[in-house]
């Protein structure tokens, strides 16, 4: 099953964001056998803003096999992109629709893995690596750089971008948060080592978060927020180990993959 999901991430370049891009997906589950924790974001359809967040448990056997999904917490409610859902670049096979893009106001669909938590406070409790939001931490959404859909510390790294998103905002909605591996890991590897993922493809899409919402009603550029308590119980609840993974879709491409990635009902 690994080296099929290794396979499936190595096609993903070769699809950048086409829309002609044709579903290698079949029967393969993208959630690898060893993850026992799963964030699973529906909304009602691709246009939609709003949307639910429910989390999950598994075992797996001594043979590696999983077990079935158990939901454990309570279910929150969410927002997504302005513009709703776009597939993005994870976990996942390249799915035909739209994809997500750089500036388009999507939120990426497909499954990703999840590569650190970061906060306004010294520290948090989460088994994800934690990243203090301090003044010169950056998210670099300028396709041209090197350092293009990563978060990296400006103090540390010589600046060749023009444009990148602070991550120590005055209005708190990144006080919590937590880096989802859309088109590359998403944060530099002197942050968060054990952070994987393919190269980014430029302008694929950029600085993509589960972080704190402005309130019920409300959208994002492309990341999914959400009440503060509940991402912090989320961020207090992952575990690196586990091997967490973001599920994302609107409900009926859910349906249509359950069985094929073996998502809960």
């Amino acid at each position: 099953m690994r080296l099929l999901v290794l396979l499936a991430l190595a096609l993903l370049p070769l699809a950048g964001c086409a829309a002609q891009s044709v579903s290698l997906a079949s029967g393969v589950s993208p959630i690898p056998t060893e993850s026992r924790q799963l964030v699973f974001v529906t909304t009602p359809n691709w246009s939609a803003t709003d949307g639910t967040l429910r989390t999950f448990e598994r075992d797996v056997s001594n043979s590696g096999e999983p077990g079935p999904w158990r939901e454990v917490g309570a279910a929150t409610p969410t927002v997504v992109g302005r513009s709703g859902l776009g597939w993005g670049r994870g976990l996942h096979a390249p799915e035909a629709g739209v994809q997500k893009a750089e500036g388009d106001g999507r939120a990426p669909a497909g499954a990703f893995a999840l590569s650190a938590a970061f906060g306004y406070a010294d520290a948090e409790p989460t088994g994800l690596p934690y990243v203090q939001a301090t003044p010169t931490l950056a998210c670099v959404d300028d396709a041209a750089s090197a350092f293009y859909n990563l978060v990296v510390d400006g103090a540390e790294v010589s600046k060749d971008w023009d444009s990148r998103e602070q991550m120590r905002r005055p209005d708190n909605l990144y006080s919590l948060g937590v880096v989802v591996a859309h088109n590359g890991p998403g944060i530099a590897p002197d942050l968060a080592p054990a952070a994987s993922g393919a190269s980014p493809a430029p302008g694929a899409g950029s600085c993509i978060f589960l972080h704190v919402w402005r309130g019920p009603g409300s959208s994002t550029a492309g990341c999914t927020a959400m009440p503060s308590a509940a991402l912090q119980r989320v961020m207090g609840w992952l575990d690196a180990r586990e091997r967490p993974v973001l599920v994302q879709l609107p409900a009926p491409e859910a349906a249509r993959l359950r069985e094929a990635w073996g998502l809960p009902e």
